[in-house]
């Protein structure tokens, strides 16, 4: 394995996370970075680097961003984008990394792309789903500000600096980690 293969795992990898917290940023991002030509996508996924992607993509990017500090529609929006989120992991996964069987580059894809973003997306939505519930949905836009923002840091770290990126999803996965185990009720208890 090159060292161009484990850098482009690291971005798939921080990309997929960055989709667990917006589903179109990290893409649009990757457009972006295709289309100036910052990193080259397998042949199949080049397409995402087109004028069109770009556009359309950032279109779809701002919509989700604002939608979610919309209290409720964020709520109806999770609904779609947990299962959204882990089909876009993957396809971030399957489009970046370079120099792989394709065997091992869909299971890669399956498992660390489509799980890392499935499992941000759902503790987020478990999160708007508490703070609604605590607040009446008045506190939503924190939890999305943070979110958004979050999506942003990940997302440019993998862009940019890679394996800082992958440092920052074990950080946030274990973070989601730790939250679960105190707000998961105790069975032994």
């Amino acid at each position: 394995m090159t060292s161009d293969t484990i850098i482009s795992i690291f971005l798939g990898v921080g990309l997929a996370a960055s989709v667990g917290f917006r589903v179109f940023l990290p893409l649009f991002a990757l457009s972006l970075a295709a289309y100036f030509e910052v990193w080259q996508l397998n042949e199949d996924w080049q397409w995402i680097g087109s004028l069109t992607a770009v556009i359309v993509l950032g279109v779809a990017t701002v919509v989700e961003i604002f939608a979610y500090f919309i209290p409720w529609v964020d709520n109806l929006l999770d609904s779609f984008a947990v299962p959204l989120a882990g089909i876009a992991g993957t396809a971030v996964m399957v489009s970046t990394v370079a120099d792989l069987d394709p065997v091992v580059t869909w299971s890669l894809a399956i498992i660390a792309g489509g799980g890392t973003a499935s499992a941000i997306k759902g503790a987020g939505a478990t999160s708007r789903l508490a703070s609604t519930a605590a607040t009446g949905g008045l506190a939503n836009p924190v939890v999305s500000t943070v979110e958004t923002g979050t999506a942003l840091l990940v997302t440019t770290a993998s862009i940019f600096a890679p394996i800082v990126a992958a440092i920052l999803v074990i950080i946030i996965l274990f973070i989601i980690f730790r939250i679960y185990r105190k707000l998961r009720p105790r069975i032994n208890r």
